[in-house]
């Protein structure tokens, strides 16, 4: 079998512009894994011809091609980091290839948001693929899909691997910066500097903004001054002066008391090395994300309400920013001594989550050979016709 998923080149790409692209590499190293998969590549939907700097394709073992090029050479396409034209995807179908969409995304706010908020979205013919693949996050959305695509819709494992953040973390430590959590020397009277929060949501959707984070920041600093020393929003360049923005702002003590910042896009390895120590998150309908492994991944305090990882970090249920205070707090107070406790949490989140453990290649493996029964794609033992 021979798999093609589909990539958007563009200029300045970069591997940290949003986790999609991350995404596509770790399922290329997971399907070259599996036994009757005999080549994988990927096929570029932009104009590029080449993936972003960060991503070493011959150490992969990765092609990149173009839609015409890939015809002859892929028996299962899957659509994942960009859109693939689809008189292209009726011409593979009709030659017996099979069609997979990858829903990555929240589908149900990238249809709603760009009618409700007069968004560019893309639109594409609902019956195109064969079958569409979704994440655990986005379970409660499948009969939706379903009904959108006219075909079957199936869950498939959530991956990540530290790949591209061990790299990030390298090329930080040539500066002299080291990525990680350090514990808080104390002070004279016994207690330790506040925390330096940071919060990383894209503020382009409701899925994720930094609304309740700033009511979480702002509960446990008027709850306990000492235990929040600094509050960084990033991604707010955009809408720091929208009069609401602005209404919620300067309602905070923390910004009233000079402790806030509104700051542009930066890469969580290079703001947490220079400025933070602890992050805090919100989602809605969207609860698995990378920032939280990258997070995790550097021992830092993770305060955020996703019940997927609600026995790791600092949780608070939903939109409770009072709960999110006092967890907050508790990392200020806690973490320090409980940070071996911490990690190992965190480790069995990504084990469960590595793109070569066994028990995600046999799901990934056992939805390919669904998707291809009864056709001349897959043989009995499971090797290409």
């Amino acid at each position: 079998m021979r798999i093609g998923i589909s990539v958007l080149t563009h200029a300045s790409q970069n591997i940290w512009s949003n986790g999609l692209g991350q995404n596509v590499i770790f399922l290329a190293q997971l399907l070259q894994k599996i036994p009757f998969v005999q080549t994988v590549l990927l096929i570029d939907c932009g104009d590029q011809g080449a993936m972003p700097p960060q991503v070493d394709m011959d150490t992969l073992g990765l092609r990149i091609m173009s839609t015409h090029d890939a015809t002859d050479e892929v028996d299962v396409i899957m659509e994942m980091g960009g859109a693939l034209d689809t008189q292209w995807l009726d011409l593979m179908r009709a030659r017996g290839r099979k069609v997979v969409f990858v829903c990555c995304g929240q589908p149900y706010v990238s249809l709603a948001e760009s009618v409700v908020f007069n968004k560019v979205g893309t639109v594409l013919r609902p019956d195109r693929c064969d079958e569409v693949w979704y994440l655990p996050k986005d379970a409660s959305l499948a009969p939706m899909l379903r009904t959108i695509h006219r075909c079957d819709a199936h869950e498939v494992p959530y991956i990540w691997h530290p790949r591209f953040l061990d790299a990030r973390i390298r090329e930080v430590a040539e500066s002299g910066f080291d990525y990680g959590y350090k514990p808080r020397e104390a002070n004279p009277d016994g207690t330790k500097a506040g925390l330096r929060v940071a919060t990383f949501e894209p503020n382009i959707s409701v899925v994720k903004s930094c609304s309740i984070p700033m009511l979480v920041c702002d509960e446990a600093y008027r709850a306990e001054s000492g235990c929040v020393q600094a509050m960084h929003v990033l991604n707010a360049l955009h809408i720091k002066d929208h009069p609401t923005m602005l209404y919620l702002a300067n309602s905070l003590n923390l910004v009233k008391q000079h402790r806030a910042t509104f700051h542009g896009r930066h890469d969580i390895v290079g703001f947490m090395v220079q400025h933070a120590d602890a992050v805090v998150a919100h989602q809605w309908a969207n609860n698995q994300n990378y920032s939280y492994l990258d997070a995790l991944y550097g021992d830092y305090p993770l305060v955020h309400n996703s019940d997927w990882l609600k026995d790791v970090g600092y949780y608070y249920p939903d939109f409770d920013a009072k709960e999110g205070g006092v967890q907050l707090r508790r990392a200020a107070h806690d973490h320090d001594s409980q940070l071996a406790d911490y990690r190992a949490r965190a480790q069995r989140v990504f084990q469960s989550v590595h793109p070569l453990a066994t028990h995600n290649i046999e799901q990934y493996a056992a939805r390919l050979s669904h998707l291809c029964r009864g056709t001349s794609i897959v043989s009995a033992d499971g090797g290409r016709a």
